[in-house]
């Protein structure tokens, strides 16, 4: 048996000096290996999209009537700058919460609401702040009339059911099964559900899922969600809002 006498590397010893450029070759192979296999995985995914929390906005305060489709939705009568006058806005909670509990004994009324706004495109989300910052307006002396629904027909469509909020901006991307858990978890807390379509639905590529009763989503549709699915449902026009109301008995997984 031959008795080499080479370098050899002990854990709690110096390293040999012999050792020190092939240990830092390979530890600098080892990094950039790490970085560009980091730069390939991360390349194969959809783009985010622009989505965010406009904090760069600050607080929005706007005033507007109330409806109620379960989830709350305010036409807004006085706006911002960044919500204009006319448009029909989500609302929901901090959190994983929705805002139906602080919504549902102003439903009907002038209310005023502050908080921070998600945007994605043209979705878009308040987020109310704590406090006394959602309330009844202090002249409630005229309420506006809200626009009447003005159904659209009952469509076929394909796309992704979504909660609201992460999809607007609070998480990137907010969509896919990956998300699926949180996107789950948002909604039973009552955050209003979306359905992001593949194709435009009257101008629109996202609408509010109209849930039942005091429900804001339709419980048979929680099984479905981060899924890529077809169904079927009513389509109607609130304000600026497209509400679908889903027959969930037409909910099929694309394959």
């Amino acid at each position: 048996m031959s008795n080499r006498k080479g370098p050899f590397f002990v854990g709690y010893l110096p390293c040999p000096p012999e050792l020190r450029l092939f240990l830092l070759a390979a530890c600098l192979v080892l990094f950039a290996g790490a970085g560009v296999l980091g730069y390939a995985i991360a390349s194969t995914q959809d783009d985010p999209g622009e989505g965010r929390l406009r904090f760069d906005f600050g607080p929005q305060t706007v005033i507007g009537v109330l409806e109620m489709t379960p989830s709350p939705v305010l036409h807004v009568t006085q706006g911002t700058d960044a919500i204009p006058e006319g448009h029909t806005l989500m609302l929901s909670g901090q959190g994983k919460n929705g805002a139906v509990d602080r919504a549902l004994a102003l439903e009907g009324q002038l209310v005023q609401a502050t908080g921070i706004l998600l945007q994605r495109g043209d979705l878009d989300m308040l987020q109310l702040n704590g406090g006394n910052n959602f309330r009844a307006a202090d002249d409630q002396s005229v309420v506006p009339d809200i626009p009447a629904p003005e159904p659209l027909g009952r469509w076929e469509i394909t796309g992704e059911i979504c909660d609201g909020k992460c999809e607007a901006g609070a998480m990137r991307p907010g969509r896919g099964i990956a998300h699926r858990a949180c996107a789950n978890l948002c909604l039973l807390g009552g955050v209003p559900p979306v359905f992001v379509s593949t194709q435009p639905i009257a101008g629109q590529d996202f609408l509010l899922i109209a849930g039942e009763g005091e429900e804001t989503t339709p419980p048979a549709l929680l099984d479905y969600v981060g899924l890529y699915v077809t169904l079927e449902g009513d389509v109607s026009r609130h304000g600026d809002l497209l509400v679908l109301t889903v027959d969930t008995d037409t909910v099929t997984v694309v394959e």
